[in-house]
């Protein structure tokens, strides 16, 4: 199988800028043959409001898919049409397409979870990536969350070991509730060679992580390994997700993840804002940096996406994300 990863987490402490730069690249194989935006949104006492542009000078489709984490992660989606340098503002509350009739999709008022626009793509084909985005997320007590849609650059080549992630973290001027989330998504051929992202098979879909914090003397705390997965706390796969992240897979060590879902938050003092999961309970530290050590991968994981969001309790609000691809081929055996 072809695996391409990681999450890398940075956070700041202000919002993201509203750009990326589009690539070049040569579409590989198959089940990695994608080039896509993606961002988390969240209805949950929120408004979520994704921005897509065409930076390139010919008309393209995009082909925008919404995963909702709290209907076992089901796929909604419809496709819109750009003309050249156009931009279009998707309300999530209310979507429509870019020439302002209905998009077909509608959520339900407490959906969460990822959106993926992308332009389809055939194998073998020499292409631009003519797509940037951003998410903007607002919080019904006045908080903000945006960032840069993050995408992976079709074709770059990454070594073989795999990183880790690092993003810090602190309480300062308010900063009390954290979003921490880890996105897994497959890649498929549907239909004349034409690819898009997936997450049918959301059992093998999944980055277990080991995680540590350090404080500001540089003092280790071991945490837990959890999983990053399409999942809430009613999803009936989540054993079978932990089973599977406990035994050794691919080229990977050993992983003994307590707990799968989709978002975190970072411990005792900065916990997640919906009440989630924290990656490291009984953690008292209000300052300092998490780690993330990738212990396992689903047999289905082409690509791993990582988020941070932090509320700093003044309104603004901070959201950032990084990664980085890989698409060297995995021989499980």
């Amino acid at each position: 199988m072809r695996t391409l990863t990681l999450i890398l987490l940075i956070t700041l402490i202000f919002p993201a800028s509203n750009t990326l730069s589009g690539g070049f690249g040569i579409v590989p194989e198959t089940d990695n043959a994608g080039i896509f935006l993606i961002v988390p949104f969240d209805l949950r006492d929120r408004e979520s409001f994704f921005q897509i542009t065409n930076v390139d000078s010919s008309s393209q489709t995009v082909h925008v898919q919404i995963y909702n984490v709290a209907n076992l992660c089901n796929e909604n989606n419809f496709f819109d049409a750009y003309t050249p340098n156009d931009t279009h503002i998707y309300n999530l509350r209310n979507i429509l397409t870019n020439d302002t009739n209905p998009s077909g999709v509608v959520l339900p008022d407490d959906a969460y979870g990822i959106i993926v626009a992308s332009v389809p793509v055939n194998e073998g084909m020499e292409i631009f990536q003519p797509l940037i985005g951003n998410i903007r997320i607002n919080d019904n007590l006045g908080y903000e969350y945006r960032t840069n849609a993050i995408t992976n650059s079709v074709g770059v080549p990454f070594d073989e070991q795999f990183p880790t992630a690092y993003f810090n973290y602190n309480s300062e001027s308010g900063v009390v509730l954290s979003d921490v989330f880890g996105i897994a998504l497959s890649t498929d051929s549907v239909g004349e060679g034409i690819f898009e992202a997936t997450l049918d098979n959301v059992l093998g879909t999944w980055v277990a992580v080991d995680v540590d914090i350090i404080n500001n003397n540089e003092v280790l705390f071991s945490c837990r390994d959890v999983v990053f997965s399409c999942v809430d706390e009613n999803n009936p796969l989540i054993e079978e997700i932990l089973t599977q992240a406990s035994q050794g897979g691919f080229i990977f060590e050993r992983s003994s993840a307590s707990v799968a879902r989709y978002e975190y938050g970072i411990n005792n003092v900065i916990p997640n804002s919906k009440g989630g999961e924290l990656l490291c309970p009984g953690n008292i530290i209000p300052e300092g940096e998490v780690i993330l050590t990738i212990e396992n991968i689903g047999e289905e994981t082409d690509a791993a996406f990582g988020y941070v969001g932090l509320n700093n309790g003044n309104g603004r609000g901070s959201f950032d994300s990084f990664f980085t691809d890989n698409f060297f081929d995995i021989d499980p055996s």
